[in-house]
């Protein structure tokens, strides 16, 4: 990145933290992983009848049922 860029993004950054703004770094699973569709589908095998996730389940359903045109 050149020094233009870098002072571009240093001013954008501080022009968001003047508004309150922070950065943070976030981690998500890679769908692109040649293993991630069997862990998923281990990992919902194994929530299976979990009454927490059963818990889980429920709290969702009736919140989305709350919202209007959610089906």
């Amino acid at each position: 990145m050149s020094d233009v860029s870098t002072d571009k993004v240093t001013r954008h950054r501080a022009r968001l933290r003047a508004n309150g703004m922070r950065p943070i770094q976030l981690w998500v699973p890679d769908t692109r992983a040649s293993d991630f569709a069997s862990r998923i589908k281990r990992q919902c095998r194994a929530l299976q009848n979990d009454p927490a996730e059963l818990d889980v389940l429920a709290f969702t359903e009736a919140a989305a049922s709350d919202i209007k045109g959610w089906e």
